[in-house]
């Protein structure tokens, strides 16, 4: 039986110390460009840097998104880039272009490459095919069953790796290749400036009466016809293992710290459970349930692994996340029972918050004292990215995450 890689995505080095510290086996990062999440924070060469060598001092591998569908004026700077990526030795390089493939394949044949799920990998001939061309890993598409999954295993060499996305945001169309952002807006989601336009809320227009916005009807439920619910098989590992797929992918890459740390978390010791003992892993099923409610998203479904999506997999009445935390900061550094964070969202003093640590445990604190870098005491924290020294009722450690609940939810 093989032993999955937990494969977490990061928007930032924050991000990705975070899903270090948290339990990922390999993380996947965008640079500046030549990646499908533009809008991301993304990593400048030093920063990039800096994350692989941070991954890799924990043992952690750092894939690298290149996964544009690139025209010819992308292929210089492209060229550029992959020469970049060479001196960085990232251990991956996510790939859905065939010239891109294959240019990659000739500056730096010494990085494995993975073929993107925008290259629509849904059967095994293409695989076998990737394979033949040097492709370690390929990334199914989404709209596979596990039983087609099953049967790719079985039809491709036992060295060819199959990686497939078991958390995060699912898409309306084929794999990611998506035009309406590029109807709408004039920006290219195959170019990684996606504006999402899936989450909108939609009405119609009959011709004769224009101006005239006739609502959308879903069983009186709402008009946001294309919004589909996030991916979530934390309760299906067995099966995800039984079909031989070598990672677990978590979808995100534009996600917080947060996100990525409770997500991460709660796959490690599902799947760590599961390999030691398939009864430990039923026996903490409520843990991993309720831990995973605890990142943002909107309402969950299998996708396509058990068959067809229907209308119960798509949200008809809002285009906004359920969320049940709300995010303060990662401990940088800690003094006692004092901690330094870069404040994300408010808190006050006298609060009750959590202290949320990477082996699974949440401590639940009061917040006694807030200070600025200056030294002056603050009554409460409304400035996000504002320096601050906040003194707790029970210790931290450096790379904790602090979060309290959300009572608005």
């Amino acid at each position: 039986m093989r032993k999955p890689e937990l494969l977490v995505p990061a928007s930032s080095l924050e991000v990705l110390k975070t899903a270090v510290i948290f339990g990922a086996d390999a993380v996947f990062i965008g640079g500046e460009a030549f990646g499908l999440r533009a809008k991301a924070k993304n990593f400048s060469p030093q920063e990039m840097k800096e994350g692989i060598e941070f991954a890799h001092a924990h043992g952690v591998k750092v894939h690298v998104t290149a996964n544009i569908l690139a025209h010819n004026y992308d292929l210089d700077g492209a060229r550029e880039y992959f020469k970049e990526l060479k001196e960085l030795k990232p251990d991956a390089l996510i790939i859905a272009d065939p010239g891109m493939f294959m240019m990659a394949r000739e500056i730096c044949p010494e990085i494995e490459i993975h073929v993107s799920t925008q290259a629509n990998n849904t059967n095994y001939e293409t695989y076998k095919f990737w394979y033949g061309l040097g492709a370690k890993r390929v990334v199914a598409a989404r709209e596979l069953s596990l039983a087609e999954i099953k049967q790719i295993r079985e039809n491709i060499p036992d060295d060819k790796e199959i990686e497939s996305f078991i958390h995060g945001a699912m898409c309306i169309s084929y794999s990611g290749r998506c035009l309406l952002s590029n109807y709408f807006t004039g920006r290219d989601a195959n170019h990684g400036a996606c504006t999402h336009p899936c989450r909108w809320k939609y009405a119609v227009v009959e011709e004769s009466r224009p101006g005239e916005y006739l609502p959308v009807y879903e069983n009186e439920r709402g008009t946001f016809i294309f919004n589909s619910k996030d991916l979530c098989m934390i309760e299906y590992i067995p099966q995800l293992i039984d079909a031989g797929i070598d990672s677990f992918k978590i979808e995100g890459r534009m996600k917080t710290a947060l996100y990525v740390a409770t997500v991460a978390r709660t796959y490690r010791k599902a799947i760590d459970d599961y390999m030691e003992s398939p009864e430990k892993y039923q026996k903490n099923m409520p843990w991993y349930r309720a831990e995973i409610s605890k990142c943002t998203y909107r309402h969950f479904t299998t996708g396509f692994y058990f068959g067809k999506p229907d209308e119960n997999t798509q949200v008809y009445d809002n285009n906004t996340y359920t969320s049940e935390f709300i995010y303060l900061g990662i401990v940088e550094a800690v003094e006692g029972n004092i901690v330094s964070i870069e404040q994300k969202n408010k808190f006050c003093v006298g609060d009750e918050i959590e202290i949320m640590k990477p082996d699974g445990n949440n401590l639940a604190v009061k917040v006694i004292a807030i200070k600025d870098e200056e030294g002056n005491e603050m009554d409460s924290a409304p400035h996000p990215k504002q320096r601050l020294f906040v003194e707790l009722s029970e210790k931290a450690d450096v790379y904790d995450l602090l979060r309290v609940e959300n009572k608005d939810k």
